[in-house]
C-alpha cells in the first residue's frame, strides 16, 4: 500500500516541431500522412467497455480537401449502444473511482509520454485528413497541445487535492475531493483533437467515467485517440466512444439518473438546447449536474493609432485565416484607425495574396479546406450576402470551389456600417471583417466593441500606447474571457493562457487550469474530534 505524498513530474510545455522541409520530421509526418491516406479498409469502430463494436449502418469519411476520397467509414448507432456506454461506465466506476490518484496520473502522464513519441505522426496525420489542418496546425493542436493537457493536468490535480482547511487544537479538518456521483457526458467539436481528447481526460483524471460523443467529422482522429488512451492504461469502461444522432443520444442521456455532468464545446445554440433540457429533466437525476461549456466566439482585433500597421496587419491575417478561421478564437472583426488604415490595408492585401490554398500533403499551403460541405455552404452564402451589400466591399479574396475539396479563399471585407451582418454573426470560416474609424474616436470605438457581440470569447488590443492600453483593458473588461495585448487573439498554451470565454461564449471553467478539474470534484468535509465532549452543558449555563 502506498503511504507518501508523491510529487509529480514538474509540467513543461511539449516543445513545437518545426517540420521544416527536407528534414525527417517532416518526411516521417508526409509519409505516415500518405500511408494513412492509402490505407484500404478503414472501419472505425464505437468503444464501449473497452470493446470494439461495429453496426450495419456504414458512414463515409473522406478528407475535406479530397471530398471524393473515401477513407473508409465509422459505424453509427443506435440508442441501444448509448445506453450500453452508460452501463459500461458506471461498471467501471467503483474501481476506477477508488484508484489511488497517483495511479490515475501515471495513466495519463504515459498517455503524454506515447504522444510525444509513437504516436506523435499518427495523431498528427489522422488530423491533417479528418480535419484538413496544416503540418503546423496539426503539431501545435494534436501533438503538443494535447501533451500539455495530459501533463498540466495531472500537476493541477495534485493543486486541488492540497487545498485543505485549518484545523483548531483539538480536532483535524480535512476535505477529499471525490468524483461525481453518475457520469459524464463528453461532446466535442470538430476543430480541436486536443480538445476532444481532453473533455474525456480531465473528468477521468479526477476519477469520473465518461461517455463520449465525438463529431461525425472527427472520427479518424478520434479512433487514434482511443487508441493511445488504451495503450496508456485507461481501464476498460471509463472513456466509451459512441457515434450517434445527436437527439438519439439526448434522449437517453438528459433523461439518466446517474446524469452528473455535461463537458461541451460547440455552438452556443447547441450548448443553450442542452442546458434547457437538462433543466427540464432535473427532477430526475441523482444530483444537480455539472454543466461546463465553451462556445462560440465573435472575436475581435482593437487597434489603436499609436500601433504599428506591419504588426495589426499580421496580427489580422494570421489570427483570422489560420485553420481557415476554423477556430472558436479566431478574430472575424477588427476595428483599424483611420491613420493607419491605407497601410494596413496594403500589408493585409500583400499578405493574403501570397497565401497558398490545396492540400495539407504540400506543407508549403497555408490554407486548406473547410471542414465540410454544409460548413462551405454557410461561409459561401455570407460571401454572397456581403457582395450584395452596398455598405460593404471585398478587397481581397472572395472566391470558392468545392469540386474537389471545400475550399475558401480568405476573404477581407470593409464595411462602413459597425453593425453589418459580419461584424456580428459568428461564421467560423475565414471571413475577416473590418470597420474603419475616426482615429480620435478611441473610446466610443472600444463602447461599440464590447456592445456589438453576444459573445466574449477572445479579443486583442494593439497599441503602443500605455494609456490607450490600460483604457482598453478597462473598457473591455468582460468583453473576453481571453484578452491579448498586442498580439492575435488566438493561441492560447496550456499552463501559460488558461482559456474560455463569459457571456454567450460559455461557461468560462477555463481549460488548461485547476479550477476546470474542481468541476468535476465533490469534495466532502471531515471533521475528527480527538477528545469528544462528554456532557450537554456549555461554560455559559453555570
Amino acid at each position: 500500500m502506498a503511504n507518501a505524498l508523491f510529487q509529480v513530474p514538474i509540467a513543461v510545455n511539449e516543445p513545437v516541431r518545426p517540420y521544416a522541409p527536407g528534414t525527417t520530421e517532416h518526411s516521417n509526418l508526409i509519409g505516415k500522412y500518405k500511408e494513412m491516406y492509402n490505407q484500404e479498409g478503414i472501419d472505425v469502430p464505437m468503444y464501449i467497455n473497452g470493446k470494439e463494436v461495429r453496426t450495419k449502418d456504414k458512414r463515409p469519411m473522406s478528407p475535406p480537401h479530397d471530398h471524393k476520397k473515401v477513407l473508409g467509414h465509422f459505424n453509427y448507432g443506435t440508442a441501444e449502444h448509448v445506453n450500453d456506454a452508460i452501463s459500461a461506465a458506471m461498471n467501471a466506476r467503483e474501481d476506477w473511482a477508488n484508484l489511488p490518484w497517483e495511479q490515475r496520473a501515471a495513466i495519463f502522464l504515459r498517455a503524454a509520454d506515447l504522444l510525444a513519441g509513437p504516436f506523435r505522426d499518427k495523431m498528427n496525420a489522422s488530423t491533417m485528413l479528418a480535419q484538413s489542418k496544416n503540418v503546423m496546425q496539426a503539431e501545435i493542436d494534436a501533438a503538443c497541445e494535447l501533451i500539455d493537457f495530459f501533463r498540466f493536468n495531472v500537476q493541477y490535480m495534485t493543486e486541488v487535492y492540497r487545498q485543505q482547511p485549518e484545523s483548531l487544537p483539538g480536532m483535524w479538518n480535512r476535505l477529499e475531493y471525490r468524483p461525481l456521483e453518475g457520469f459524464i457526458f463528453a461532446i466535442t467539436p470538430f476543430n480541436f483533437t486536443s480538445i476532444c481528447a481532453n473533455l474525456c481526460a480531465a473528468p477521468a483524471m479526477m476519477g469520473n467515467v465518461i461517455v463520449w460523443k465525438p463529431a461525425e467529422s472527427q472520427m479518424y482522429s478520434a479512433q487514434v485517440i482511443m487508441e493511445l488512451f488504451a495503450e496508456a492504461g485507461v481501464p476498460d469502461g471509463v472513456i466509451n466512444m459512441i457515434s450517434v444522432d445527436g437527439p438519439v443520444a439526448g434522449d437517453v442521456v438528459f433523461k439518466h439518473r446517474d446524469l452528473a455532468g455535461l463537458h461541451f464545446t460547440g455552438s452556443t445554440g447547441v450548448f443553450r438546447h442542452l442546458w434547457k433540457e437538462i433543466g427540464s429533466n432535473i427532477e430526475n437525476y441523482r444530483s444537480y449536474p455539472r454543466i461546463v461549456g465553451e462556445t462560440g466566439g465573435k472575436d475581435f482585433i482593437m487597434v489603436h493609432k499609436s500601433a504599428n500597421a506591419l504588426q495589426v496587419a499580421t496580427a489580422c491575417t494570421r489570427g483570422s485565416f489560420e485553420f481557415q478561421g476554423q477556430k472558436c478564437s479566431a478574430a472575424s472583426r477588427a476595428y483599424i484607425p483611420t491613420n493607419l488604415w491605407s497601410d494596413v490595408k496594403e500589408e493585409i492585401i500583400r499578405q493574403v495574396s501570397e497565401f497558398k490554398m490545396g492540400s495539407p500533403e504540400d506543407s508549403s499551403n497555408f490554407i486548406n479546406a473547410v471542414i465540410d460541405e454544409k460548413a462551405f455552404d454557410k461561409i459561401a452564402g455570407y460571401i454572397d450576402y456581403i457582395k450584395e451589400q452596398s455598405d460593404s466591399e471585398i478587397i481581397v479574396g472572395g472566391n470558392y470551389d468545392k469540386s474537389v475539396g471545400y475550399f475558401i479563399e480568405p476573404t477581407v471585407v470593409v464595411t462602413t456600417n459597425p453593425k453589418f451582418r459580419t461584424m456580428c454573426e459568428e461564421i467560423f470560416g475565414p471571413v475577416l471583417t473590418i470597420y474603419v474609424y475616426d482615429e480620435n474616436d478611441y473610446e466610443a470605438t472600444l463602447e461599440l466593441v464590447d456592445s456589438t457581440s453576444d459573445y466574449a470569447l477572445t479579443g486583442s488590443i494593439i497599441s503602443t500606447d500605455r494609456y490607450a492600453v490600460n483604457t482598453a483593458v478597462k473598457k473591455l473588461e468582460n468583453a473576453a474571457g481571453n484578452f491579448y495585448i498586442n498580439d492575435k487573439p488566438t493561441g492560447a498554451v496550456v499552463g501559460q493562457q488558461p482559456f474560455g470565454g463569459a457571456r454567450g461564449s460559455g461557461t468560462n471553467d477555463k481549460a488548461g487550469a485547476p479550477m476546470n478539474l474542481l468541476r468535476w470534484t465533490s469534495a466532502r468535509t471531515i471533521k475528527e474530534t480527538f477528545v469528544p465532549a462528554s456532557g450537554y452543558k456549555y461554560p455559559f449555563l453555570g
